[in-house]
């Protein structure tokens, strides 16, 4: 469907890949990995046809569909929920309006044996097939089925899109490429903005959907749900595997090992030439053997070692102080804003607990974090332990960091006593390594990158109630490996709040579901709770059915 051929991009001196080429079949479900920077949003962008290489071409047929999900973008006011979603469906009604045009011009004309009346016809034809194969019928039922599958109400569909959140408008986007019905489906992080249900709802979509998907995203369960063939970016080459992403992973493995393998045999081939040549240069006997050797090494392909992602973050957390037995006592908390978010919450964390806050969308999550830490008023009552020292880190956290510092002065600015002597250290654990990087200035770094330095800023402190609301939205799958190892480690209290099955796996030992205007307290891990929450929906349709 879709081929790419001899595919190059370079800018400021810099290569980002060199001849790349591979092909996207009918039904292929692709992950397209590789680390921060490797150029994998570029690649999408291209293959949309929104950003052109300097070198090599993308074609595709002519009447192939291609559905394009950026990592940002911005929807138009004007609409509501319902209206802007059937924008879907625009070109259809201008097919329709155009078919109406051309059957009035041929009802009209009287040039019935002329060539443009012939062609008229033609014309009139190809389109009306075309439209008429198109099942326009249930439209509003798609749309519907649609947005309620990515979490919104039938509530929220009459309501203006200027009065939803940044990542709201992302989903209305998302429905409108889905209901668009694509040959392609190009995805960039698009788990970002959605809840635990909206991600199973849009992986049972893509995997029933006979259609092609190239997806980025650092949520490992969706890749390995969703995807059957992993393309991998690295060091300005791609590596194509048809194998989800943890055969992938396996594959990877073996192949950076026999490279290893072959580097090292290589590497000691060239040094015993360069020996003999250093050893029998002034030999007349041996001249010509001398200079073959040379001419060979000159015309050597050498063979590279793929760069391993040492991104690695040795997080050590400081000890925490010690708080209280009960950290977190929550009595009868309630929050209304234009309507009631949840009532008579009520819940005890225990000091070392690691706790998840789960739920749609809108149903409170984050407006609890703030309840706890005091931001906004509420009902009911909530009580801090003895001793509990908060570190926070709130989803626009990176956002808050001043534009105008460089990455070592964000965090010179924090480090307090023996730790100044090793910011350094600490910068290059958080992939800030080197004086280039961590002069750069905070208004150039990326999400991820400004995610990294935010994280790295909370965790200077000594706290004993750590809160993190959605703490790995940018963040790459090594990064959240040992991210979530640290945490795993941390001997303090912990509230997560976060939509990532895979990171809050294994370490969460308690769940908070936040929903129908309530907060129910579910005493086992992350994948527990959703089996349990299939049974009881199940149960429900049983109910409903009955």
């Amino acid at each position: 469907m879709i081929s790419v051929d001899g595919l190059a991009v370079e800018f400021g001196g810099t290569t980002l890949f060199k001849d790349i080429s591979f092909q996207i079949n009918e039904k292929d479900r692709i992950a397209l990995m590789g680390k921060n920077g490797a150029g994998k949003s570029t690649l999408l962008k291209i293959l949309a046809g929104v950003r052109q290489p300097t070198r090599g071409k993308v074609s595709a047929p002519k009447d192939c569909v291609i559905a394009y999900l950026p990592q940002h973008l911005m929807t138009e006011d004007g609409r509501t929920v319902f209206e802007e979603t059937s924008q879907a469906f625009a070109h259809l009604h201008e097919a329709e309006a155009e078919i109406e045009r051309m059957n009035n011009e041929l009802a009209t004309r009287t040039d019935y044996e002329s060539d443009e009346y012939m062609a008229l016809i033609e014309q009139v034809a190809v389109l009306s097939e075309k439209f008429y194969a198109i099942d326009m019928t249930h439209f509003e039922e798609d749309v519907e089925k649609t947005l309620l599958g990515l979490g919104f109400e039938r509530s929220d569909f009459d309501k203006p899109t200027s009065e939803f959140s940044g990542g709201w408008r992302m989903r209305i986007e998302l429905a409108k490429l889905l209901l668009k019905d694509p040959d392609v489906l190009l995805l960039d992080e698009p788990t970002n903005h959605l809840d635990i249900e909206s991600i199973q709802w849009l992986e049972e979509f893509i995997k029933t959907s006979s259609k092609a998907v190239v997806v980025i995203s650092h949520d490992r369960k969706f890749v390995d749900s969703i995807t059957t063939r992993t393309i991998e970016v690295t060091m300005g080459r791609i590596y194509d595997y048809k194998a989800s992403y943890s055969h992938y992973l396996e594959l990877r493995k073996e192949r950076r090992e026999q490279q290893q393998k072959q580097y090292e045999e290589q590497q000691k081939m060239i040094q015993e030439t360069k020996d003999f040549i250093e050893r029998f240069k002034g030999t007349y006997s041996k001249t010509f053997q001398v200079q073959s050797r040379v001419k060979m090494l000159e015309k050597l392909e050498l063979i590279e070692v793929d760069e391993e992602d040492t991104s690695r973050l040795r997080l050590k957390f400081p000890p925490s102080p010690r708080s209280g037995s009960y950290p977190v006592i929550a009595d009868g908390v309630g929050k209304t804003y234009d309507r009631l978010i949840y009532k008579d919450a009520n819940f005890m964390i225990e000091r070392g607990d690691k706790v998840a806050f789960v739920g749609r969308n809108g149903e409170g999550k984050s407006t609890m974090v703030k309840s706890i830490m005091g931001e906004i008023p509420y009902d009911g009552t909530i009580t801090l332990g003895h001793n509990v020292q908060i570190g926070y880190f709130a989803q626009n956290q990176a956002s808050l960091l001043d534009e105008e510092l460089t990455v070592f002065q964000t965090i010179d600015d924090v480090a307090k006593g023996e730790v100044r002597n090793k910011i350094r250290d600490l910068l290059g654990a958080f992939m800030f390594g080197g004086p280039e990087e961590s002069m750069k200035k905070v208004k150039v770094l990326s999400g991820g990158e400004r995610t990294r330095l935010a994280l790295l800023k909370l965790l200077l402190e000594p706290v004993n109630l750590l809160i993190l609301d959605e703490p790995t939205n940018h963040l790459d799958l090594k990064t959240k490996d040992v991210l979530k190892q640290a945490l795993q480690d941390y001997d303090g209290t912990l509230i997560l709040v976060s939509h990532d099955r895979d990171f809050l796996d294994g370490l969460a030992t308690k769940v908070y579901e936040f929903g129908h205007q309530r907060v129910r307290e579910h005493l086992c891990g992350v994948y527990e709770f959703l089996e349990t929450k299939k049974m009881e929906s199940l149960q429900e349709l049983e109910r409903k059915n009955g």
